[in-house]
């Protein structure tokens, strides 16, 4: 039996994105996202509700200013005490992992899907998507960028507007674009 393009999505296949299914899914995901994004400050309970129903999980002690976006909510998974300041967006088309005590500047972005190079291929509408993984107690500043099939190691700060394109052990300070180890913890 063929794969859908849910599964090809999810295993860094080439996908299609205009896939039915998965257009639906992203249009369910824009509703939650505004009810959560318009939703009261003093309304803690709604938006802790929201967040347990859009994500794929959700730890103790989560908190995320709105605006937030993402793609389809389900593949993002938080340990506990993660924060993020406004405006982050998630392009979860693949898995996103966060361990606990992770905090997350303004306008932070992780970007799990890409485009392919060629430009024939590219022009059929097919992308793919690769995991991110960010283990704990990781600090990512303001205006950074994590891109596609990047894992971060624990306890590592990434300095704000940094474009980290590869993977980062635990422990270090990275800072530039592209991001790059500048000291150790």
């Amino acid at each position: 039996m063929p794969l859908s393009e849910r599964e090809k999505m999810l295993s860094n296949q080439p996908y299609y994105p205009a896939d039915p299914e998965l257009v639906q899914a992203r249009r369910e995901v824009r509703v939650l996202l505004g009810r959560f994004n318009t939703s009261s400050p003093l309304d803690i309970d709604m938006r802790h509700t929201l967040l347990k129903e859009l994500l794929g999980a959700v730890g103790e002690e989560v908190w995320i200013e709105p605006p937030f976006y993402c793609d389809y909510g389900t593949n993002i998974y938080l340990g506990s005490r993660v924060y993020f300041n406004f405006n982050c967006v998630i392009l979860d088309c693949n898995r996103v992992e966060i361990g606990s005590n992770c905090k997350f500047g303004p306008g932070v972005h992780l970007y799990t899907a890409y485009h392919p190079l060629e430009p024939t291929e590219r022009a059929s509408g097919v992308e793919g998507a690769a995991s991110i993984r960010i283990g704990e107690n990781v600090w990512i500043g303001g205006g950074a960028i994590v891109g596609p099939g990047v894992e971060i190691g624990a306890d590592t700060v990434i300095g704000a507007g940094s474009v980290v394109t590869r993977d980062l052990p635990a422990r270090v300070v990275a800072v530039g674009n592209p991001c790059r180890v500048i000291r150790e913890l």
